[in-house]
């Protein structure tokens, strides 16, 4: 009996991006195991979104849909496809991505063992501009590239970090059911909020349920960078956003290390071990890609320190600020 996958792919204005991941699952290598769906969700585009996925239906013989999601953010349209599909297995894949010929090949590998009960892999980068001297091994994730090395690996084993990574997820359905939803507190909004790691707070919530899950070098998917995100000045953006989400999740489940005034120690002492070898760089040879690197350790820690601390405080004061109004406001005598 064959496996269903259906792959879910959320959509905010990216019509003209859009086909080169469809056409790239049109193009992987197909297998007898699986009946694969792709359900498109366009969470409130205002360009032709919806004409190239209707365009595209023909050409995937009634195997794509197209749902629209009015709430916005990333997660209420990652919880709408998998709410109006029913396979067994559920791949997430943002609309800026290919997946490599082996990836359908390799989900069905990985699912015909039981026990797998989700998988992820390498992100590759596909440049849309040249390079900077600057982008270095640290902080690839702020332009979507990953890669843990050529091993399977099993997630949350001592000796390996890797984390499952939203655009590059495959989950059975059953294991979603136990866990529940993406978080739609977190995760960005189109033009708005610019929160994230709902796939982190996924991914704690897959170990804490007991589910195993591989990196499987073998599930490729090569992931679209964009000319504006090669500068500094977003690298920055991204860190001390990155920062805020971590705050604002570490209160909800704090990480088993040692804190120092409420922010992990390994925080503050890469961010100081980084300013210490930055005044070094400055009496011998600078070299661009180590000084930017040991400069965005403190964007991550101002945004942890905003996201756990400051957001709270604030939301503290604006509800103070509500009850007292509130307080003063005379009552009205109904009669």
């Amino acid at each position: 009996m064959k496996m269903r996958l259906d792959v879910v792919i959320p959509t905010y204005n990216r019509g003209w991006l859009l086909p080169r991941t469809l056409l790239s699952l049109l193009a992987a290598d197909q297998t007898d195991a699986l009946d694969v769906g792709i359900t498109v969700v366009d969470n409130q585009s205002t360009d032709d979104t919806r004409d190239v996925v209707e365009s595209f239906i023909p050409t995937f013989e009634r195997r794509l849909q197209y749902v629209y999601e009015m709430r916005p953010g990333r997660s209420h349209a990652l919880n709408a496809g998998i709410a109006a599909t029913h396979g067994d297995v559920v791949a997430m894949v943002d609309d800026d991505e290919e997946v490599d010929r082996r990836w359908l090949t390799t989900i069905a590998d990985a699912f015909q063992d039981a026990s797998t009960d989700f998988i992820g892999g390498p992100y590759l980068p596909r440049w849309g501009a040249e390079r900077p001297g600057w982008v270095g091994s640290s902080y690839r994730s702020a332009i979507g590239w990953s890669e843990s090395g050529a091993l399977i690996k099993q997630f949350g084993e001592p000796g390996f970090d890797g984390m499952l990574m939203g655009g590059n997820a495959v989950i059975r359905r059953r294991v979603l059911d136990r866990v529940g939803p993406y978080a739609v507190d977190l995760g960005r909004t189109p033009g708005g909020r610019l929160l994230a790691c709902e796939d982190d707070d996924m991914f704690a919530r897959l170990l804490e349920a007991g589910a195993r899950g591989f990196y499987r070098p073998d599930l490729i998917i090569y992931h679209f960078v964009f000319p504006e995100r090669l500068t500094k000045r977003y690298f920055r953006r991204w860190c001390f956003w990155r920062g805020v989400s971590l705050g604002v999740l570490d209160r909800r489940r704090p990480a088993p290390v040692p804190y120092l005034l409420g922010v992990p120690r390994y925080l503050v002492g890469v961010a100081f071990r980084g300013a210490i070898d930055n005044i070094r760089l400055l009496f011998t040879c600078r070299e661009p890609a180590r000084v930017f690197k040991n400069e965005l350790a403190w964007w991550d820690l101002a945004g942890f320190i905003y996201g756990k601390h400051v957001s709270r405080i604030k939301q503290f004061v604006s509800r103070y600020r509500l009850r007292s109004a509130a307080q003063r406001a005379p009552s009205k005598l109904v009669t």
